[in-house]
Order: structure tokens, then C-alpha cells, then sequence
């Protein structure tokens, strides 16, 4: 079947010669069995489905390098005020798991997520969970080009007086856990409708040992897939490493021959040029940009820390491989975009210390690139139908004048009308045609609810949720 875009007012268009995009004014999107057959001019050939591109701008679909779709919904309106002072305003240690949802409410969460990254114009997504009963399934129902990232680790974290982090280390080194994550990569590779892939990922630097670590990359370059590793991600894990091993992640993993063009660091922030860490080497990003190792970035959650990369204009300029994702709620890839420019320039102090393009770029093909694919992220000729189409003629995006800037500084989701994904159409006119988003959200609050009654027995100190996140503002029931 083939479908056509026509006449459509903008296209974000590849240029190979230039390895860039550009914008296309005017001109038709074609694609037959879900591969995009032309983009720009008028497509000539026969059409079974032709949509009409006035007021629209087409795009490709944004690749979304980092996520934990099957927690991150539960802790919505939880979370966003959560973090211990005493480890360095991080909520990783004794916070986000006292709201973990159940494992079998695990798939209401992840669904949640998969319609908000849809409805925000992610085609392609790394799903990096701790595996949980549905999720092959689940993530097969959303259309979704999902990369399956079943973790596992050695260890696990544990805080006794909230201010010193520990380790749980299990006797097998994870083993048996790992054993579980390759069974989930088999069934996703395996699963017959040809969007599920696989990335292999053990949990983080400090919770794994280098031996699980060295195995896992062994296996994924075995098995020719992308590698990620948590890493950079919190203070408290630097100076854990630094401990063990004298030296910074980057430095410990290059020293370990464990960099390259297969492996993306998940957060990769708190690395030796940090001006929290005042460490004597500068190394880091120089080391990454030689190993050409890409960083998945997630600004969001250590905003709402007080915390910043510092910067991603500075990774750009070495030469680093940067992806964007959304490492916790919202899964609003768009806004995640603003967030991402805004704090870089901020933190570089620097308005021009990055640009529109670099970001669009980052959650295009640069987390295509830490994918191992060239044929997604990008519209051109051979590459996959992975199509989202705005509309400029919504009066939040108006007036247009640059309209990737209208949408990632000004409209976000709320202009995003279609997206194709393989094709296949899964949001028509801002709905999500493969989710019903309504259900999936009240099972999701009644999940948080099942959660939330949980608290005082995950809590150490036996709080209930209002003590550990007390609501914005004091409470009078009226009777």
C-alpha cells in the first residue's frame, strides 16, 4: 500500500551530501510497505491513500534514547519535589522505590508512557525496565519501534541512615538475572511483528561488577546490538567508583576497553569536568569523543534536582555522539527537547552554546546512530515510514516563522496531529489509535493508589506517602 503526503507546507527532509536536515518548502512524502519511497517534488506514482500536507509540516519521527516506561508514569505528581540533601538531592537511593508499582501494574504504567512518547511524535524508543509480566506484549500492542532493554544488575542500593549508600551484592553477580534479560531479548527479536529489538543492558556502573559488565558487552557485540550503561548519572556514583577504582567511569571503562560506537552512558552528567566533583583530570569528554561513544541525555529529572549537565554544547563541540531521552514522566519527547536547549544554555551561560538544530539532531539521528541504524530518524529515500505530520495552521504554533521552533519552545504534543510508524498509522488527528489512553489512565491510578498504601512498609523509618511527599499545599477536608 502506498500513502502520500501532498503538498506539504514543510518538510524536515535528510541531506545526505550535507548529513543534515533541511527544510523542504513544499513537495509530497511517499511511502509503500514501510519504507519512505520519496520525499520533496510531486510523487507521480500510484497512490492507494493520499492526505492532504496544507498546514502541515512533516517530519521524521524522534528517537527517543532513554526510557523506564514501566515506574516512571506511577510517580507522576509523587516525585517531582523528592530528593535526599544528604546524598547529593538525589531521590535514587530512598525515594523512587518506596512508590514502585506492583509487578503486575508494571504494564498499566508502560502503556501510559508509550501514549504519551506517540502523542509527542517518538516512532522509535529504548524501553530499559526490569522485566515484568506483559511487557513483549505490551510494547508490541502500541506500534511502537521498540528497543527492549530488560535490566539486570550485581547489586542493588540500599540506605540504612540516609546518608550512606550501600550495596546489596547478590551471589551470582546476577547471573540468573541476566539469564532472565536474555530470555526477553529472544522473545522481542523473535516477536513476529517486526518492530521489536533489543538492546543488552546491565543496570549501572556502581551496581554492576566489571565482570557482568565485560560479559554483557561481549554478548551484545556477539550479537551485534546496541549497549547501554547507566554511568555520569549521580554524584553519589562517582564517588563510589572513584573509590573502588581511583579513577572516573569514562576512565575506568576505557581503561577496561569497554568504550566504543556500540555503547551509549545513559546520563553520562557527573563526569571528572563537573564543577560539583572539582576532580584534578578533564579527560572524560575527550575520552568518549575518541572511543566515539554516545550519551543518552535526560534532562528533566535532575532539573527538578537542581542539577544540569554541564553542558551538552560542550559534548557537541568534542565531537560526542548525543541521543535525548526521557528518563522519567512526562515521556513528552518535545518538551524533554526545550528542556535539553534551556539548560544547556543556562549552564554554559551561553545562549548559543547549542542550537534548535543540534537538538533536533540529537533526537533524531543521533539516537539512531546509538542504535546502529541509519534508516530511522530521518526522512530520505530507503529510510523507514516513520512520519509525523504538525500542524502550523494550529493557533498555538502560529505565527510560523521557524516551525521546529514553534513546536519544541512554544506548542510541543499539542501540534502533533499523525504519526506513522513502519507505515502504520498510530495517532490520527492527536489521538492514539492503538491505546485506549482513558482506560490505561484509570488503571494507572489505581496502581499509584496500591503503591502509595505501601510506603510505610518499603519506608526505613515507617513513613506514610504524605511524610515522604507532602502534598503542595495543606489539606482541609470539608465535611
Amino acid at each position: 500500500m502506498t500513502t502520500v503526503i501532498r503538498n506539504a507546507d514543510w518538510i524536515v527532509a535528510w541531506d545526505e551530501e550535507e548529513l543534515s536536515h533541511i527544510y523542504l518548502r513544499g513537495g509530497d512524502v511517499a511511502w509503500r510497505d514501510g519504507a519512505i519511497v520519496q520525499v520533496g517534488r510531486r510523487y507521480e506514482g500510484e497512490a492507494d491513500k493520499e492526505l492532504s500536507g496544507r498546514g502541515r509540516m512533516v517530519m521524521p519521527g524522534l528517537v527517543n534514547l532513554h526510557t523506564h516506561p514501566s515506574t516512571m508514569p506511577a510517580f507522576k505528581s509523587v516525585r517531582e519535589e523528592l530528593g535526599n540533601p544528604q546524598l547529593y538531592l538525589s531521590a535514587l537511593y530512598d525515594g523512587w522505590n518506596l512508590f514502585t508499582p506492583d509487578p503486575e501494574d508494571k504494564v498499566w504504567a508502560a502503556r501510559y508512557a508509550y501514549g504519551e512518547m506517540l502523542l509527542s511524535g517518538v516512532t522509535s524508543y529504548v524501553d530499559m525496565c526490569f522485566p515484568f509480566p506483559g511487557w513483549v506484549d505490551a510494547a508490541a500492542e502500541s506500534g511502537l519501534r521498540s528497543f527492549l532493554a530488560p535490566l539486570y544488575q550485581s547489586s542493588s542500593w540500599r540506605t540504612d541512615n540516609g546518608h550512606e549508600l550501600l550495596y546489596d551484592w547478590k551471589e551470582d553477580d546476577g547471573r540468573a538475572d541476566m539469564d532472565e534479560a536474555i530470555g526477553v531479548l529472544d522473545a522481542a527479536i523473535g516477536h513476529n511483528s517486526g518492530l521489536l529489538h533489543g538492546v543488552v543492558a546491565p543496570m549501572a556502573i556502581d551496581t554492576c561488577s566489571l565482570a557482568l559488565i565485560r560479559e554483557s558487552l561481549d554478548m551484545a557485540r556477539d550479537r551485534d546490538l546496541p549497549f547501554q550503561l547507566h554511568a555520569g548519572e549521580a554524584m553519589m556514583e562517582f564517588l563510589e567508583i572513584t573509590r573502588r577504582h581511583g579513577v572516573s567511569q569514562v576512565q575506568l571503562l576505557a581503561r577496561e576497553k569497554m568504550l566504543g560506537p556500540d555503547v551509549t552512558l545513559g546520563h553520562g552528567l557527573f563526569l571528572d569536568h563537573h564543577s560539583w566533583l572539582h576532580w584534578s583530570s578533564r579527560a572524560d569528554i575527550g575520552l568518549l569523543a575518541d572511543y566515539e561513544t554516545s550519551v543518552a541525555h535526560c534532562p528533566t529529572p535532575f532539573s527538578r534536582y537542581g542539577i544540569t549537565m554541564e553542558h551538552l554544547g560542550k559534548y557537541i563541540e568534542a565531537g560526542i555522539n548525543m541521543g535525548i531521552g526521557t528518563d522519567t514522566h512526562p515521556h513528552n519527547m518535545l518538551e524533554e527537547m526545550r528542556t535539553a536547549a534551556i539548560m544547556c544554555r543556562v549552564a554554559a551561560q551561553n545562549m548559543h552554546a547549542v542550537t534548535t538544530a543540534d537538538v533536533f539532531t540529537a533526537a533524531t539521528v543521533g539516537g539512531a546512530r546509538a542504535l546502529k541504524r541509519e534508516d530511522i530518524g530521518r526522512l530520505e529515500t530507503g529510510a523507514k515510514a516513520d512520519v509525523v505530520s504538525v500542524a502550523i495552521d494550529d493557533p498555538i504554533m502560529m505565527p510560523v516563522y521557524d516551525p521546529i521552533r514553534s513546536l519544541i519552545y512554544t506548542a510541543a504534543d499539542r501540534a502533533v496531529r499523525d504519526v506513522w510508524v513502519h507505515g502504520r498509522q498510530v495517532v490520527g488527528d492527536g489521538e492514539v489509535l492503538t491505546l485506549d489512553m482513558t482506560t490505561i489512565a484509570s488503571h494507572l491510578q489505581e496502581a499509584q493508589m496500591r503503591a502509595l498504601e505501601k510506603v510505610p512498609q518499603r519506608d526505613r523509618l515507617g513513613r506514610n506517602a504524605l511524610q515522604v511527599a507532602p502534598l503542595t499545599f495543606r489539606t482541609r477536608r470539608q465535611h
